[in-house]
This record gives C-alpha cells, structure tokens and sequence, in this order.
C-alpha cells in the first residue's frame, strides 16, 4: 500500500493533500479517511479516481 505524507487537511472544510512519494499531491476527503489525520502525518492510502483526477481512499495515519 502506498504511503505518503499530509501536506495539510482542513478538519472544517473536510479535505486536504497528501503528498504521495515520487508523484503528484493527491486530493483527500474526509469520507476516505478513517479516524484522523493531521499536517505532516504518515498515512497509509490507496489510488481511486475521482472526477478531477486520482485522489486518495481508504486513508490511515501509520503509527
């Protein structure tokens, strides 16, 4: 599973980015994310499509 790191996540708004290593930020909503992340987080993801472009699902921080 690839990992990356929060570049920042609005818990307001419900969204954020993350950046992927070797690749482009991807976007986050906060329907893929299970529990919670915070800026500069390790995360755990995968790749899904979404109506702009590949975005981040099945988010998890890594401990």
């Amino acid at each position: 599973m690839p990992q990356g790191t929060v570049k920042w996540f609005n818990q307001v708004k419900g969204f954020g980015f993350i950046e992927q290593e070797g690749g482009d930020d991807l976007f986050v909503h906060i329907t893929q994310v299970e529990g919670e992340i915070n800026d500069g987080d390790t995360v755990e993801f995968e790749i899904g499509e979404g109506p702009k472009g590949p975005n981040a699902i099945n988010v998890s921080k890594v401990e």
